[in-house]
């Protein structure tokens, strides 16, 4: 069962790295906690080959901050419920994480959400080619995880990867899950 308490807790007392957003674009996801038979799961997207950006990649819901959106939870916000349809007001913020910086130029906030229970995921075809939905004890398993080291610009840089079943999850997606593992466990 989720301790939806103790994650507020947790990450409400989390000593955040916040950085400047500088030359990179404002941007935010959701990290969306769910439960399925008493088991806490989170949600991630698998996009579409026809997207603009990041290709057939998982991540979590999200995207880059509109001139509409009030802040950056707002547009994580926004973009979970166009990305996989859930209401705003089916979701409790219960924190987020620290300041990331991606290679591809984006600031990026990561807020954690709890979605009730009795809602229906609906992927918007456009962006969305699969959602995955995995079990939190899963994610700690740690034969499934990895971590590389990748020279990006001359220096070299540790990227996380999980393998779930067909799917990796890597890159800044592997590292906002691994921070959350980190301070859950």
């Amino acid at each position: 069962m989720l301790d939806q308490d103790f994650i507020r807790r947790t990450f409400s007392a989390f000593p955040r790295r916040t950085s400047a957003v500088g030359d990179l674009r404002p941007s935010a996801v959701l990290l969306p906690l769910f439960e399925r038979e008493n088991e806490p799961y989170l949600l991630f997207t698998r996009r579409t080959d026809d997207v603009r950006h990041h290709q057939g990649e998982i991540s979590f819901p999200g995207g880059a901050w509109e001139t509409t959106d009030v802040d950056l939870l707002a547009t994580a916000l926004r973009e979970a419920e166009e990305e996989v349809g859930l209401k705003p007001s089916d979701v409790t913020v219960l924190g987020r994480l620290d300041d990331f910086e991606s290679i591809h130029g984006y600031h990026v906030i990561p807020f954690i959400g709890y979605c009730k229970t009795s809602h229906q995921f609906r992927a918007d075809p456009r962006e969305i080619a699969e959602m995955i939905e995995v079990p939190i004890a899963r994610l700690r398993d740690p034969a499934i995880f990895r971590v590389e080291d990748w020279t990006h610009r001359g220096r070299k840089i540790p990227v996380c990867f999980y393998t779930v079943d067909q799917h990796e999850i890597w890159g800044l997606t592997g590292e906002i899950l691994r921070q959350f593992l980190d301070h859950t466990a």
